[in-house]
């Protein structure tokens, strides 16, 4: 497959970024910090994920910051 055909159109770039930040600004910043501190915390003790993940996701983190935190103990595979 051509890969141009892959692109994202960069209005649909814009329109999400803008999602993404006012999500930001309307979520609790004291409860997003502690789920992904739990997050953290299962995941470096060898602990189910899934419970926290799904608080993490309750509460508005976003994809990105779960998968960061998960990415800090794991890695990423290449």
């Amino acid at each position: 497959m051509n890969p141009a055909s892959f692109a994202i159109n960069d209005n649909i770039r814009e329109v999400q970024a803008e999602k993404i930040k006012l999500l930001k600004e309307r979520r609790d910043p004291a409860k997003v910090e502690e789920c992904l501190k739990n997050i953290l915390s299962n995941a470096t003790n060898g602990q189910n994920l899934m419970p926290v993940v799904i608080d993490a996701v309750e509460n508005y983190c976003t994809l990105g910051e779960i998968s960061d935190t998960l990415r800090s103990v794991f890695g990423e595979y290449s």
